[in-house]
């Protein structure tokens, strides 16, 4: 059974980065890390442009994630979606690994007949549901995203909401690029709810860049981070941070 844990970023931008880090490079780093990269394009009245929608699907494609293209409007479904849909994906990619240990390389998921396919999606869906899920989601607050903060703010407690019906540990952190003093801003340290960000979205400013990249960079440092203070715990007592998990 897998114990491990589902580390996600969710980036929700609306243009093309254009300040910093390659963020297609950062991502791939990521994916490097076990940490998937997912992206949301979010759209309005159809203004999106090519060069947006190659970098949101190249960020995807190298992190290991899902991007999808959406209109503010059906923002709150399309986060929930692409969050589940990248987590089953980890998993289904760890069920893989495991079967080509057990059946030999070239056996996979697909390969199975019917009947044990489907014995292997019900572990696969109850993984899902009591497995760990760390999400850090990346919020662009350039110029152009001024409007559709409120919907984004709407999506994300509607994931928390999503992920909490879970029997399994959820973890969100969120941060916002551009920031109001440098190019990424802590917005909500890691916690298992996401309704503490009602009283600081309202605070946000937007500005004209967008470093994505950066934050990027930002992200998998704070997993990082996130990581060494859980060995630190392990180390000075392993018993009562094993009862906590």
């Amino acid at each position: 059974m897998y114990t491990g844990k589902i580390r996600q970023i969710l980036l929700i931008t609306d243009g093309c980065s254009n300040q910093g880090d390659d963020p297609i490079a950062m991502a791939a780093l990521a994916k490097e890390q076990g940490i998937t990269v997912n992206v949301i394009g979010v759209m309005e009245q159809d203004v999106i442009d090519e060069k947006g929608i190659t970098e949101i699907e190249g960020i995807a494609l190298s992190g290991g994630g899902v991007s999808q293209i959406v209109y503010a409007k059906a923002l709150s479904h399309t986060v929930q979606m692409v969050t589940r849909k990248a987590m089953n994906q980890t998993i289904q990619g760890v069920v893989n690994r495991e079967l080509q240990q057990i059946l030999g390389r070239s056996q996979t998921m697909e390969d199975l007949p019917p009947e044990k396919r489907g014995e292997v999606m019900e572990v696969v869906d109850e993984l899902g549901e009591t497995v760990e899920l760390n999400v850090l989601i990346l919020v662009d607050t350039s110029a152009s995203m001024k409007h559709k903060l409120p919907t984004v703010k709407e999506a994300l407690l509607d994931l928390s909401l999503s992920l909490n019906a879970r029997t399994g540990e959820n973890q969100f952190s969120v941060y916002v690029f551009p920031g109001k003093k440098k190019d990424v801003e802590l917005l909500l340290d890691w916690t298992p709810k996401l309704q503490t960000l009602t009283s600081v979205f309202s605070q946000l400013t937007t500005g004209g860049i967008t470093p994505t990249g950066p934050a990027l960079r930002t992200a998998l440092s704070s997993f990082e981070q996130k990581q060494s203070i859980r060995s630190l715990l392990s180390r000075d007592d392993e018993s009562y941070f094993e009862e906590s998990m």
